[in-house]
């Protein structure tokens, strides 16, 4: 059996994923602010320190897998934290963890980015590159400026709406550059990241906490299927990755958001590389 940390593991996606992957018998370390085997706030440096020490600590410095799944959404006020938790908590967690991963010698990782990377327009290249660069301070100040000059009324409703689609975007740009250098595929260390659409988690309820209270077919974007995602659903794909028979995938962006994005921009992907 494995060793996997998992991020976010006290509700939504993260607890669906360690609840699916303690099922198999495998052991996992939970990461979350409370209610996880590692108490640590990965919007910080700090945080990030600690909750690396402490799953080096637990695993021996070999980690079979890492399911990167702590993230807020739009609805936090602040958009500076928005970027550092979603972005930069995420990629510097995994880059301090990919010499562990690399011990097992099959080690795999699995981050959740969101369909809002591409089905929302209000993604900021600008963020988007500084996020890239890994200068988190200009990105946090690039963040709070862009969510200020939004309008009154979309601050009103998602007041980071864009830090959240622009954290995203850069988070599917880093595993597709990042997956794909010697540091981590030919450690044998597979990347890949899953873009969820509309799925039924707190983090979406927000404070009404009752599925009742949406509606797929009066929903802002396309919902083919009808319905709206579960974390088991999601939860589903990231066991998938982080098994051993994914020896030959890495570099890859999942959709699971029923069929959204492929709605809304059926002829985006793939496209054709010009001469």
């Amino acid at each position: 059996m494995a060793t996997f940390a998992v991020t976010g593991s006290a509700s939504g996606m993260g607890a669906a994923s360690a609840a699916t992957l303690s099922a198999a018998g495998h052991t996992v370390i939970g990461v979350d602010l409370r209610d996880a085997d590692i108490l640590a706030d990965l919007g910080t440096a700090e945080g990030r320190e600690r909750a690396a020490e402490e799953i080096l600590a637990r695993c021996g410095g070999t980690l079979d897998g890492v399911a990167a799944i702590a993230g807020v959404g739009p609805n936090l006020p602040d958009a500076a934290a928005v970027m550092s938790i979603n972005y930069f908590g995420t990629v510097r967690l995994l880059e301090r963890l990919r010499p562990a991963l690399a011990a097992s010698g099959a080690g795999r990782a699995v981050v959740i980015g969101s369909n809002a990377a591409s089905t929302v327009p209000v993604v900021d290249d600008d963020l988007v590159e500084l996020a890239l660069a890994g200068k988190e301070q200009a990105a946090r100040e690039r963040a709070r400026a862009a969510a200020e000059a939004m309008p009154a009324e979309v601050r009103a409703m998602v007041p980071s709406i864009s830090a959240y689609a622009s954290s995203k975007f850069a988070l599917a740009r880093w595993v597709r550059r990042t997956a794909v250098t010697p540091a981590w595929a030919r450690q044998g260390v597979l990347l890949n990241g899953i873009a969820p659409g509309a799925v039924l988690t707190p983090l979406m309820l927000g404070a009404t906490g009752d599925a009742a209270d949406y509606d797929p077919d009066g929903f802002p974007t396309p919902m083919p299927l009808g319905v709206f995602g579960r974390p088991e659903d999601i939860a589903f794909w990231v066991q998938q990755f982080l098994r051993p028979e994914a020896r030959f995938t890495t570099g890859a962006i999942l959709y699971v958001d029923g069929g959204t994005d492929a709605a809304m921009r059926p002829d985006a992907q793939p496209t054709a590389m010009t001469p």
